[in-house]
């Protein structure tokens, strides 16, 4: 699977942005998916999946309440909507299938991930 993922950028604190993640190679129906982040000195952060076995969606209490993630099998996409941004938001953001287990030990070892996108989040 590969992916092209959008919808970074700059943003002003309390903003908001959607990324996009479109698949191709392969159909995201059966997998599990998800939505990393990677801070610089802080390393990489699972922030949000759904779950492969029942659709079940996981929230990182950094991002509860504020992001949402969802998904479009027919358009083999999937979203992540931030809102509220917050400085601290700021990283490259990765997409990723294979995602198990979704929840806190979230990980995409064996899966397919992005290329990266960056959102900056300015105060």
């Amino acid at each position: 699977v590969q992916f092209v993922e959008s919808g970074g950028g700059l943003v002003q604190a309390g903003g908001s942005l959607r990324l996009s993640c479109v698949a191709s190679g392969n159909t995201l129906d059966y997998y599990g998916i998800g939505w990393f982040r990677l801070v610089p000195g802080k390393g990489r952060e699972g922030i949000s999946c759904i779950s492969s076995t029942d659709g079940s969606t996981y929230y990182a209490d950094s991002v509860k309440g504020r992001f949402t993630i969802d998904r479009d099998n027919a358009e083999d996409t999937m979203y992540l909507k931030m809102n509220s941004l917050k400085p601290e938001d700021t990283a490259v953001y990765y997409c990723a299938t294979g995602v198990w287990p979704c929840g806190p030990t979230m990980a995409a070892d064996r899966g397919s991930w992005g290329q990266g996108i960056q959102v900056t989040v300015s105060s």
